[in-house]
């Protein structure tokens, strides 16, 4: 380590330990050794020593950083988590301090992360551990792209919710210390400072924290109340707790990209005893559903393997592994509410309370009655969440009928439906497994009960089950289309837009079940003309 690195040394324009208090700054020089980095500080005669080992390095502009690491004062044995602030003289000196930092690191791992008490580093956070390289990677490179984060911008159900959910609760914000999880392009950090926050941690993984600073430093007056924290919140170190979380953790069917599992991480490491979630509740709705022109649709996709003489080539034998396999794709759409055979049922996730471990496996038993005759082709599903502000409770929805979102709706179709009649009971189970590629494999049964007089008695007439994986779905993405009935087909009056009632079960909270206003829209308009 020594003969590479040598004792370099770095004059420092000033240093405060925040651990101290008051924290006072004075000039200081850093030396990097095989231990880690001493800085001697000219108002104090003990050096401060900091374990690399264990330090993370975060820039608070370009002439400053933070370092959070595990440490001790020379001469004494209490170690405790702390945090010092180093302001350099210039910005050539402050890049080439972070790469003495991380060439100091890369050497120690280089040498099997043997530390001087003989303990072993690891480099692998619980975010390594339990997400697969491959998909991280993909997942951070995606997210780090402007124009991704422009079509969710550009989503204003979306944006224009969280704007209306933040500046309506400005009580909740006021001289509050936020942290915003997957900050992405800082906009929600912006809309924190917007409604007076103290101070906003923007915590993102991605390369768009380059951008969310670049974003952010182009608005002055808020910019000095927000710093942008480049890790993952599993790993990275604050210097405060936080008053409130803020983050866009919800993916398709609301656990995609399994963010939510971050989002309670975060919770757990970063917020106060009375912290506030903004969203607070999620839900997963979900109903049975007649397509016909869907079904025939992915039905067909599988037909060019029925080919006998495909350039002299017999492809039949994969026909019915292609079906399966069309079938296991979740299909990503908007449709018309009136496709549903029955009211929907929703399964609530309580970010407040639930514990981690709890969203790596999510089992909900399905129980509906038939409003009307016709053959199901699978569950649709759809979510909410709840931003539970003191002053206003607000709604963020992507059901059917509702203006429509970058996320749409999702439905699971079967590949053999089943029929039913208008008062009989469906039931089933709808079981989600997470798995290491971010998403999460689907199992659903549906069964058709036996109905009338005498049904008691009776079991299960038809049942149905299908697996799929929700992070490979079809995304159809259609608008709600016009069901014309063929000529001989007899009408039946499917569920009207009115009669799908959300709130189709009771809660513990009845604040829960308030549901989004139908002037949510209009609302949000006249809030954003008048602030």
């Amino acid at each position: 380590m020594e003969d590479s690195l040598g004792q370099r040394e770095f004059t420092l324009a000033s240093v405060a330990d925040l651990s101290s208090p008051p924290p006072s700054a004075s000039p200081a020089i850093a030396r990097f050794a095989s231990d880690g980095l001493q800085i001697l500080q000219q108002s104090h005669q003990s050096p401060l020593h900091l374990d690399l080992q264990t330090a993370q390095l975060f820039k608070l502009s370009p002439v400053q950083s933070v370092c959070m690491v595990e440490g001790s004062d020379a001469g004494k044995k209490t170690s405790f988590s702390r945090g010092v602030t180093i302001q350099f003289r210039n910005e050539e000196e402050s890049e080439a301090f972070h790469c003495v930092v991380q060439q100091w690191k890369e050497e120690v791992n280089a040498k099997g992360g043997n530390l001087p008490n003989g303990t072993i580093a690891t480099s692998k956070s619980k975010f390594d551990e339990k997400i697969e390289a491959s998909s991280a990677k993909m997942y951070f490179h995606y997210y780090g792209q402007l124009l991704h984060q422009q079509n969710m911008l550009q989503d204003y159900v979306r944006t224009g919710t969280y704007y209306a959910a933040v500046i309506e609760n400005r009580a909740d914000f006021t001289g509050r210390v936020v942290v915003d999880v997957g900050a992405g392009s800082g906009i929600l950090s912006l809309f924190a400072a917007q409604a007076g926050a103290k101070h906003v941690y923007a915590v993102e993984a991605s390369e768009m924290a380059e951008y969310a600073r670049r974003l952010i430093a182009g608005n002055p007056v808020l910019a000095q109340r927000i710093t942008v924290i480049k890790g993952k919140v599993e790993d990275v170190e604050l210097p405060e707790k936080a008053d409130i979380l803020i983050s866009e953790p919800m993916g398709t069917l609301l656990v995609n990209e399994r963010m939510l599992e971050s989002y309670v991480i975060a919770r757990d490491r970063f917020l106060t005893p009375a912290g506030k979630m903004f969203p607070a509740v999620g839900r997963i709705h979900m109903a049975p559903f007649t397509d016909e022109y869907l079904f025939i649709e992915i039905a067909n996709k599988a037909l060019f393997w029925q080919q006998q003489n495909y350039y002299g080539v017999d492809l039949t034998p994969l026909h019915g592994t292609a079906f399966q396999g069309y079938f296991s794709q979740p299909v990503v759409d908007a449709f018309d509410p009136r496709l549903l055979v029955a009211p929907p049922m929703f399964h609530v996730i309580d970010f407040t309370k639930i514990k981690e471990e709890e969203l790596y496996e999510i089992d909900v038993p399905l129980r509906f009655v038939a409003s009307v005759g016709a053959r199901v082709h699978g569950l649709a599903c759809w979510f909410d969440v709840l931003f539970n502000g003191s002053t206003v409770q607000r709604w963020l929805t992507t059901a059917p009928g509702s203006p429509t979102t970058h996320w749409y709706q999702l439905r699971c179709v079967l590949s053999q439906p089943i029929y039913v009649m208008a008062g009989q009971e469906i039931t089933g189970r709808l079981h989600l497994i997470a798995h290491n590629a971010q998403s999460y494999t689907i199992y659903l049964t549906l069964s058709a009960k036996m109905w009338g007089p005498g049904a008691e008695q009776g079991g299960i007439l038809q049942t149905s089950s299908c697996k799929l994986d929700l992070k490979e779905p079809y995304y159809r993405m259609s608008q709600p289309q016009a069901y014309a009935l063929p000529q001989d087909q007899q009408p039946q009056p499917l569920i009207q837009t009115q009669d799908i009632h959300i709130q189709s079960q009771d809660l513990d909270e009845t604040d829960i079940m308030q549901q989004p206003s139908p002037n949510s829209r209009a609302q949000i308009d006249s809030l954003m003309q008048n602030v």
